[in-house]
């Protein structure tokens, strides 16, 4: 078997089948060495391509969360805190690297290659930097024990990961209302971050309370956040709904930790929470609160189709955050659901001058733009969109559609005719094979 190329992007198929070539091409199993047992595992994902299909599923990821924050400071707090329990992790030669996204929603997750990401929804409910140490420990050791990895390789022998391609789970990120655009979804990242098994979770966070340990951060931590997840998923189980999919919770985890701590690590309680400096780092989200809870509110309504109430909300929200990058978007999204394209563009233009480098706002504001029949500036939203988060043909498609509307014909085929390299179904295949056959170009 060919070397997968790490500098190169994977087709969709590769994508998908990274590893399961393995067994096309030995027709036997492969077996490593787990990096936190030490035992022989089957597996069939080498590291590098563990890596490869994190840094063309993640950015996709991290831009449907809104992105990682603007607040460069807290970014860089929680990646300095990341990158110290990262260096004393079972596996510190990965490429580890930390986001504090922009969603609203109560998660954190990682990629198989060592992106983490934690939003900004779950660091409000933190209280000191022990628990976030706790938290992004947890994340760790979901890519120390090779978790996702070996989930792959288990369903390449059972039934390959092709049938894996639509996994369900990657419906619930990105937003209440889902893509806008349809078919600019990203390539495998529900794939990579579907459900993990209650042993996983065990796992992850016996690993998490080693590694803040060896940070010398007090285990106490540990049990402090999952006391708050729990005490919030008793009081408001939608607000978790997402974060207990892909990451069983359960009174036995809380009970289990309370006890290794009190047995294991009775003697790592005497090292600091670090509270004082949590606050300190975290007071500009911190003045957001407010903010956000009405977001929350917002997409909760939406979530129900009360979308008058979640406008209503997001307004408030608006009110007090009037260039908050996620409010705005989700105020356009609430609007597009509500069929009133009109109002919603101002709102995602304006999300996309506060954050130009982030391409969900092109994105969303293509989409408006086209409805509008601004195709010129559609096309220029497009264009930022692709710049940013290169490969998805379907923004092919929708740059075709804006250059057929400006009546570039030549321009506009060209495009439809590279889409449908890649995509030979569905509504917007059908409209770019009839425009060829309609101009020409096909018979």
């Amino acid at each position: 078997m060919k070397p997968m190329k790490t500098d190169s992007r994977l087709s969709r198929r590769e994508f998908l089948k990274a590893g399961a070539m393995t067994v096309a091409a030995a027709g036997v199993a492969a077996c490593a060495k787990n990096p936190v047992t030490g035992q022989s595992q089957f597996m069939l994902v080498s590291e590098e391509q563990e890596i490869q299909m994190d840094r063309q599923a993640s950015p996709q990821q991290l831009s449907n969360d809104y992105g990682t924050t603007l607040d460069t400071s807290l970014n860089g707090y929680v990646s300095g805190v990341g990158r110290s329990l990262a260096d004393v992790s079972h596996r510190p030669q990965m490429p580890y690297n930390f986001h504090v996204v922009n969603a609203n929603y109560v998660n954190a997750y990682a990629f198989p290659g060592g992106t983490v990401a934690c939003t900004r929804g779950i660091l409000l409910n933190v209280d000191n930097e022990a628990e976030m140490a706790a938290l992004l420990g947890h994340e760790i050791g979901h890519v120390n024990a090779r978790h996702t990895a070996s989930r792959m390789s288990s369903q390449m022998v059972i039934g390959g990961l092709a049938s894996l391609g639509g996994a369900a789970i990657g419906a619930k990120y990105g937003g209440t209302w889902g893509t806008v655009a349809g078919g600019l979804g990203g390539l495998g990242a529900g794939l990579l971050l579907a459900s993990y098994s209650r042993d996983d979770e065990r796992q992850a966070d016996a690993l998490g309370l080693e590694y803040m340990t060896r940070a010398d951060y007090n285990p106490e931590g540990m049990v402090g956040l999952m006391e708050m997840l729990n005490e919030q998923h008793t009081r408001e189980p939608s607000a978790l709904e997402v974060m207990f999919a892909t990451h069983p919770m359960s009174s036995e985890r809380l009970a289990t930790a309370r006890q290794t701590v009190n047995k294991k690590y009775y003697g790592a309680r005497k090292y600091a929470f670090y509270r004082e400096r949590y606050m300190d780092n975290t007071v500009d989200l911190r003045k957001l609160g407010p903010a956000i809870r009405d977001m929350q509110d917002a997409e909760k309504l939406g979530g129900e189709k009360k979308y008058a109430e979640a406008q209503d909300k997001m307004g408030q929200a608006l009110k007090l955050a009037p260039n908050d990058y996620t409010g705005l978007l989700l105020m356009s999204k609430l609007l597009i659901a509500q069929e009133k394209y009109n109002a919603a563009l101002p709102y995602a233009e304006h999300a996309r001058d506060v954050y130009p480098a982030e391409p969900q706002a092109s994105q969303v504001a293509g989409v408006l733009q086209l409805k509008a029949k601004k195709y010129d500036q559609a096309l220029a939203s497009f264009e930022a969109y692709d710049k940013a988060l290169p490969g998805n043909p379907y923004v092919g498609f929708y740059k075709g559609y804006a250059q057929e509307g400006m009546g570039h014909r030549r321009d506009a085929a060209e495009a439809y005719y590279k889409f449908l390299q890649k995509v030979n179904k569905g509504e917007q295949a059908q409209h770019a094979y009839n425009r060829l056959v309609e101009w020409g170009y096909v018979r």
